[in-house]
């Protein structure tokens, strides 16, 4: 790879002069491979820790071969196959672990499966020179929908009147009930999922939207307010929403936690689109039951499963999605999209889309 790899702020400095592409850019550098590759060897691996066949349909496996002349994936149903294709693969789809990193000889770019990145990166790849991408904004539709889901529900008393009225045939018109149009959400990491759900809440509920996030970028036009982390303490008390939309790194580590839930107005709702471990759990569990919020969605939590004996499954007014906000038969066709470009790029010696920055861990 040539040192073609560059900040975004030095990126859109050199491009200010010249006219807008429509190309968005959704991560915070930039590589190219120079030259383009005559032939490129694909691995996919579906997990770090355990081998089985890649599950890509034969219609998938023509849509990513045929973006090159001589491009060819092995799918290794064991850890044989495995070890025998990974020292030609010049690229890896899904996931390593340290041994096959050191086998991985001829490796210069891992495309992850995942947006997350936490679970996926070890100091053996962060210090080599493989690039890594993954796949963020590719989940965000889906999940935003969840969001909105999640909240209507909250506020017009699906989850904690009618939905349970079904189940015992009863039918009794609650009036305890709550309109969102004109709210003001406040969006932690205006990434993919972030700017998806600001979009939907702006545009479709007439939102006011404020938001924090540690990358410099330009205000999106449907945001009211962006601001750096720091900011986040001054923004909770003035939301009605508050989202959390951040990677999981050690600085987000449980900041959603004892302090900012008190900081929330007692009529504010709280939602965990991102990993459970920006969540101080116990935190929101006593803010949920001694009425610090008025209710809030989760979707990923600490232990996955969750255990039966956790304290979530008694809180008041908490709706629980299982990790699942992402999932949609439209969710493949981008998945399978963005590896079938991103081959095209390496191929042709083509910047690559959703390059991670591996020190950040996003």
């Amino acid at each position: 790879m040539t040192d073609s790899s560059v900040s975004r702020r030095l990126f859109l400095a050199a491009a200010a002069a010249a006219p807008a592409a429509p190309m968005p850019l959704s991560s915070d550098r930039i590589a190219i491979f120079s030259p383009p590759q005559g032939r490129v060897r694909i691995v996919a691996a579906t997990a770090a820790s355990v081998v089985g066949p890649a599950k890509y349909t034969a219609a998938e496996i023509k849509q990513i071969t045929s973006q090159g002349k001589d491009i060819q994936i092995a799918l290794p149903a064991n850890v044989d196959e495995m070890n025998k294709a990974l020292p030609e693969a010049d690229v890896v789809f899904g996931a390593l672990n340290a041994e096959w990193l050191a086998k991985a000889k001829s490796l210069r770019w891992l495309q992850a499966t995942e947006a997350g990145m936490e679970r996926l990166l070890f100091p053996e790849l962060i210090k080599s020179d493989v690039v890594v991408t993954n796949m963020a904004r590719m989940f965000a539709p889906a999940i935003s929908e969840t969001a909105i889901g999640m909240l209507l529900s909250l506020t017009r008393g699906l989850n904690r009147y009618y939905i349970p009225q079904f189940q015992k045939r009863t039918f009794v018109s609650e009036r305890n009930l709550v309109e969102v149009d004109g709210m003001t959400m406040g969006i932690v990491g205006l990434g993919g999922i972030g700017q998806s759900t600001a979009m939907r809440a702006h545009y479709g509920f007439n939102m006011r939207i404020l938001a924090t996030d540690a990358k410099p970028m330009a205000t999106p036009v449907f945001v009211d307010t962006l601001r750096e982390p720091g900011w986040l303490m001054e923004m909770v008390p003035q939301v009605d929403i508050l989202v959390s939309a951040a990677p999981a790194t050690k600085e987000t580590e449980s900041m959603f936690n004892e302090k900012v839930f008190r900081a929330m107005k007692k009529t504010a709702y709280f939602l965990n689109l991102s990993r459970g471990a920006l969540v101080d759990e116990n935190a929101l569990v006593r803010a949920l039951r001694e009425g610090w919020i008025a209710g809030a969605g989760v979707d990923a939590t600490r232990a996955e499963p969750l255990p039966s004996s956790h304290p979530y499954w008694d809180c008041p007014n908490l709706i629980l999605t299982c990790h699942s906000a992402g999932f949609s038969p439209q969710r493949q066709l981008r998945l399978v999209g963005l590896l079938a470009d991103n081959v095209r790029r390496y191929a042709s010696g083509l910047p690559l889309m959703n390059v991670v920055d591996k020190q950040r861990g996003y």
